[in-house]
């Protein structure tokens, strides 16, 4: 966890705020205007964290791709998972893009700020740790179905199991 004393303001844009949050954990991105992409290093795989802020609406969309893309013969039981999935989350959901077979994490925050259109860093670490750790929770599921042959419910089933102890 970061400490906001590392930041020169308690809160700050969404984008800027993002910006000085994936500084400070020293992840590699790139800002254009009003969004901004970062790479991440989980323990499955790599995800790409993109931002976008809409102003107008004081709405920001945070989507974290998983690397996942999804093959047109394997589209029903994924959704099949990706409905079963989004039952177990409070905020945010999976979605499949169906142009491109691409799985992803979407969220879009309201931002109501102190000061308007501000985010605090508490709210950007939320934001973006819970947004990976979904990534991370949901990744084996997502792999038994694509690449284990099991059906969305044994997916889940298998990776929920939570372990006690230490082998």
């Amino acid at each position: 966890m970061l400490d906001s004393q590392d930041f020169e303001a308690d809160d700050a844009a969404p984008i800027d705020m993002l910006e000085a949050y994936y500084a400070a954990h020293g992840w590699s991105f790139e800002r254009h205007d009003d969004e901004i992409v970062a790479t991440v290093k989980g323990s499955w795989t790599e995800y790409e964290l993109r931002a976008l802020w809409r102003e107008d609406d004081q709405v920001l969309q945070f989507l974290a791709f998983p690397d996942i893309k999804v093959t047109d013969d394997r589209r029903a039981s994924i959704y099949e998972t990706i409905g079963l999935v989004n039952e177990q989350l409070w905020i945010g959901h999976f979605e499949l893009w169906s142009s491109s077979g691409v799985l992803l994490y979407r969220h879009a925050a309201m931002i109501d700020g102190a000061e308007e259109g501000t985010m605090s860093l508490a709210a950007a670490e939320l934001l973006v740790e819970s947004a990976i750790d979904e990534c991370e929770r949901f990744y084996p599921v997502f792999q038994f179905v694509l690449w284990g042959g099991k059906s969305p419910k044994d997916a889940l089933a298998a990776a929920l199991i939570e372990t006690q102890g230490e082998a």
